[in-house]
């Protein structure tokens, strides 16, 4: 049987931010929450926020220092991606690179896969 690959992983940027919007935090925060809900024109979108909990059947994996809880309806979406922080003129927040997709919209805001 093959390992599967790492579920996701976190650029040093993106840990980087994490570890700040965390420590900045006004309630204590366990790390930060990933999922994908059904929005957009391409069908679906990336969520993240703070993870306060661990709820049940979620994944968890710890990168760079950052733990990262994987809702269990995202882990088919997310598995192999690699999550970043990017800044420039017109937008800066986390952004993926998942080789799970096969189209994304325009304005990048939503995704699918095959």
């Amino acid at each position: 049987m093959q390992d599967r690959p790492q579920l996701i992983s976190l650029t040093d940027a993106a840990a980087e931010r994490a570890l700040m919007l965390m420590e900045r935090s006004e309630t204590p925060v366990m790390g930060l929450r990933v999922g994908v809900n059904s929005k957009g024109c391409n069908g679906m979108s990336y969520e993240v926020e703070y993870a306060r909990d661990e709820s049940k059947l979620e994944e968890v994996v710890e990168d760079k220092g950052v733990k990262i809880f994987i809702d269990p309806m995202a882990v088919m979406y997310v598995l192999g991606s690699t999550m970043d922080y990017v800044e420039d003129k017109f937008h800066s927040g986390f952004v993926f690179d998942n080789p799970n997709e096969t189209g994304r919209c325009g304005c990048g805001e939503s995704f699918s896969v095959g």
